[in-house]
């Protein structure tokens, strides 16, 4: 029978090609996950040179050097990025240097995703391509640019599964909820959940997505107090609510690198038992996976040096060439964390980056004694 998603023996089969890597996979949900996984973010998408660019070549660097994690999102670069990351899968497929139930595909809907090149009038195009179409209403979109209506996001989703050029997406991400949370209340926002959840649960069943999750940025770090704050029990227990014990609410993604350490450090989240804990471990608590996003903060890491003692208990010996190197070991290296990703249009950088899975991820002892060094500037 052909598959048109990842599966366990599949993504195991993947794996073991690369079995001189050494800590760089790990099981969740059945699947087998690259500890790097590649993204396909780009900041500041109206930006011309954000065209001139293609992330085909990276990205089948990537494959080649074992990361089958591919996440990206219908407004990355305009759609661009799903289109090209539908090429590539075409064609490495066709030429059997890879199978489509090998790879785990993510991809994120919630943004207006608009097209490139650039419509001369963004407002027009979703008058005519989202509003008049009866897919969301003005009321529905948050600052022109936002939409949670399920109509909305089956649109987002099917066109997401077109550009790709495949079938059934891994895992469907609700795109930065938070963006709408100000203006409608975190109880109207539950509300809301119910009926975006109840939506991906049919996409399940119309095989189109195989499990959903939410994709933030500081929505589960954020103190209680803060407006834009998540609860992940409560998201959980919507989840509960729609589906039943087997819903197909699997993932968490957030950003996490050297630099932004919340959701491993921060006891935030309030669960049921009146205790406050970490990011991490609500969701270990919960069952659901993690995928670290932002690993390299958009390279803002990078605008000075680390510091010796940093870079030392990264590298322990193993002579890592550059700090990119050394932030991905970092991120690769957090218990609880299913997977890291960075972006880079770069085929050789890409490849750099893959020697870290040479190398031994760092032990709990080493990982800790990071954060001793830190507070001690």
């Amino acid at each position: 029978m052909r598959q048109i998603n990842a599966t366990p023996e599949a993504t195991y089969h993947f794996a073991k090609q690369f079995s001189h890597y050494k800590d760089f996979y790990t099981r969740f949900d059945g699947l087998i996950f690259s500890k790097l996984g590649f993204g396909t973010f780009k900041k500041e998408p109206y930006k011309e040179e954000n065209y001139i660019f293609d992330y085909k070549d990276a990205l089948k660097s990537a494959i080649k050097n074992g990361i089958n994690l591919i996440d990206t999102a219908i407004n990355y670069r305009y759609q661009e990025s799903e289109k090209e990351i539908g090429e590539v899968l075409v064609e490495l497929i066709d030429k059997g240097e890879v199978k489509r139930e090998e790879l785990i595909i993510c991809s994120k809907g919630g943004f207006i995703p608009l097209c490139f090149p650039f419509p001369a009038n963004p407002y027009t195009w979703i008058s005519e391509n989202i509003i008049q179409k009866g897919l969301a209403t003005s009321y529905d979109i948050e600052l022109d640019q936002h939409c949670m209506s399920p109509k909305f996001l089956r649109y987002s989703c099917e066109q997401s599964l077109q550009n790709l050029q495949i079938e059934c997406l891994d895992i469907y991400f609700l795109h930065n909820p938070e963006t709408q949370l100000t203006k409608i209340g975190k109880h109207a926002f539950l509300q809301k959940l119910e009926d975006i959840f109840t939506l991906f649960e049919i996409l399940v069943s119309e095989k189109k997505i195989k499990a959903y999750g939410l994709a933030v940025w500081n929505a589960l770090t954020y103190e209680e107090d803060n407006a834009e704050h998540i609860n992940l029990e409560m998201v959980f227990d919507v989840a509960r609510k729609v589906g039943g014990e087997n819903h197909h609410f699997k993932y968490v993604q957030l950003p996490f690198n050297i630099a932004k350490t919340n959701a491993y450090t921060i006891a935030n989240q309030k669960m049921n038992d009146g205790n406050y804990y970490t990011p991490l471990q609500v969701a270990h608590k919960l069952g659901l996976g993690v995928i670290g996003s932002s690993s390299l903060l958009q390279m803002h890491l990078f605008q000075k040096p680390f510091r010796p003692e940093v870079g030392y208990l990264l590298d322990s010996g193993m002579e890592l060439e550059n700090d990119v190197q050394l932030a991905l070991q970092f991120t690769r290296s957090t218990r609880g964390l299913v997977s890291s990703l960075f972006s880079s249009s770069q085929a050789e950088h890409v490849t750099q980056n893959s020697k870290i899975a040479s190398i031994n991820a760092l032990n709990s002892a080493k990982y800790n004694l990071l954060f001793k060094v830190e507070k001690s500037t």
